[in-house]
């Protein structure tokens, strides 16, 4: 079904791969990108669960917007082993408007796809999106 804002529909295969991430944990992180000409959303690149965040801010090209599901570990102040899952919304300053109004349009229905996101970010530069802000904003 499309998104009637921007006339996008999601790719079953998003809603697969993230139910994947979310419940068997066979990924690390999703990154999605909208085709265009097709007006939907598509799974663009899957992580492997040992890869880094570093792996993963590296798949974000520098000047175009993807939505990305990061799933995060980390150890509490209590010693406690947890998870968040991340949905990030790159926009970087140098992509194209046509693209940025597209993303931006699209991003709440995409959301509301992916049942089960714990925190969301907004990033234009990657020093919004760096390991310490995802630390931050875990707790």
């Amino acid at each position: 079904m499309a998104n009637a804002a921007s006339g996008m529909a999601v790719h079953d295969d998003c809603k697969l791969r993230f139910l994947e991430l979310k419940t068997k944990r066979t990924h690390r992180f999703i990154v999605f990108k909208i085709e265009e000409k097709q007006k939907q959303v598509v799974v663009e690149k899957i992580g492997e669960p040992t890869q880094s965040y570093e792996d993963f801010a590296a798949c974000l090209p520098e000047n175009e917007c993807r939505y990305a599901v990061y799933d995060f570990d980390f150890v509490t102040e209590e010693n406690c082993q947890k998870s968040r899952i991340f949905f990030i919304a790159w926009c970087p300053d140098t992509s194209r408007v046509r693209s940025k109004m597209i993303y931006a349009s699209s991003k709440d229905r995409f959301k509301r796809e992916l049942d089960g996101i714990q925190v969301e970010l907004q990033a234009t530069d990657p020093t919004e999106m760096g390991l310490d802000v995802i630390k931050s904003r875990a707790n």
